[in-house]
């Protein structure tokens, strides 16, 4: 089955990076969607992102020696005594 581009945008990227890597159009097209499919499967969401450097941080500034809070002072904290 041939691919057919018809948008002349598209077709010239495809060209464009057929060219480079010595191969057909189709295969540029295929290692192109390939490859991005690829990142967005390892893409990670801003908010977790986030959310893993705020963690980083606090646990950075909270340095070693800590312990447990016990539920009454989990408790107390909330102004739940």
């Amino acid at each position: 089955m041939n691919l057919q581009i018809r948008d002349p945008r598209a077709r010239d990227l495809a060209r464009q990076l057929a060219e480079k890597r010595k191969i057909s159009m189709t295969e540029a097209v295929i290692e192109a969607l390939e490859s991005e499919l690829q990142r967005e499967r390892e893409r990670v969401p801003l908010a977790e992102r986030r959310l893993a450097a705020i963690s980083n941080d606090l646990k950075a500034k909270a340095g070693s020696g800590g312990r447990d809070l016990t539920k009454d002072e989990i408790d107390e904290m909330w102004g739940h005594s």
